[in-house]
């Protein structure tokens, strides 16, 4: 990592990169909110610990990501090669490692998650879902979300076509069962990518502090790349028209955090090559 100029423009840089990565803090909180507000209709008489990274899967998922981003942040931008040595390495890669685990523990909870959308059964002849109230029985509304069956919204469900969620007193209207599968999907598939991305983002990493991250490794990687966030670009794109705001609000910050980093790994490339840091 070379000297960073300080100027207007860099500052600006700095200031707006922060700031995104500040709001993705705020996210954790916010989609454990979210998730705390679905368990109580879900797992209401306790949870394995197998159940609970499905509750929780976008929790874990984001506060891991969230920590790696930092580190792809020191790694790639603040700490110099020469630091990154001996103890500091070894750190910096057990506690990625760390993070790769919650990352593939939260990827299990979607898949988790959509298995469970589609383990459904079919409610029993002449159930009526006005003769449920007071029994503990809940409505599906979209991905995550729930509300206790009322006189309200009992004498709106089409129980010819609704399904009940096996293990859970759960009746799922067939509309909104098959958009919560579609965006359980979505889930599963941005995270997939997201795995992949820092995947490819990692062999550049340890390329480069090994000095071996030539220009032709970089164009190879920039297709896979030009795949990946264009996939996670049609998830965001997706959640914004599906009217999830807080994961399209996620997914672009996202983004956005990582074309820091994708510029954090170019500059440190062309630095390298170029001969500016003498430290590397």
């Amino acid at each position: 990592m070379a000297e960073h100029v300080e100027s207007r423009g860099s500052r600006l840089f700095t200031a707006v990169k922060y700031l995104t990565y500040s709001l993705l803090l705020l996210n954790i909180y916010l989609f454990l909110q979210e998730e705390l507000g679905s368990l109580e209709y879900t797992f209401t008489n306790g949870m394995r610990f197998g159940e609970f990274v499905q509750v929780f899967a976008a929790t874990i998922d984001t506060a891991a990501w969230v920590l790696l981003l930092l580190l792809f942040e020191l790694e790639t931008y603040i700490l110099d090669d020469a630091r990154i040595r001996g103890g500091v390495k070894l750190a910096l890669h057990g506690i990625r490692g760390i993070c790769y685990i919650a990352i593939g523990y939260a990827f299990s909870g979607y898949c988790a998650e959509l298995l469970t959308l589609y383990a459904t059964e079919a409610l029993l002849p002449g159930w009526d879902a006005c003769q449920q109230l007071g029994q503990g029985w809940s409505v599906l509304l979209s991905l995550d979300e729930y509300e206790a069956l009322t006189p309200a919204n009992c004498a709106a469900i089409d129980t010819d076509s609704a399904l009940g969620l096996a293990g859970f007193s759960i009746v799922a209207p067939l509309e909104y069962l098959q958009a919560a599968r579609r965006l359980a999907w979505t889930d599963a598939l941005n995270a997939a990518a997201w795995i992949l991305v820092v995947i490819v983002l990692e062999i550049e990493v340890r390329l480069q502090l090994k000095g071996r991250l030539t220009d032709r490794v970089v164009r190879n990687t920039a297709y896979l790349k030009y795949v990946l966030y264009g996939t996670l670009f049609i998830a965001a794109a997706y959640w914004g028209f599906a009217g999830t705001f807080l994961d399209f609000w996620d997914a672009f910050l996202w983004l956005f955090a990582f074309i820091f980093i994708e510029l954090n790994v170019g500059n440190w490339q062309r630095e390298t090559h170029s001969g500016l840091n003498s430290g590397r």
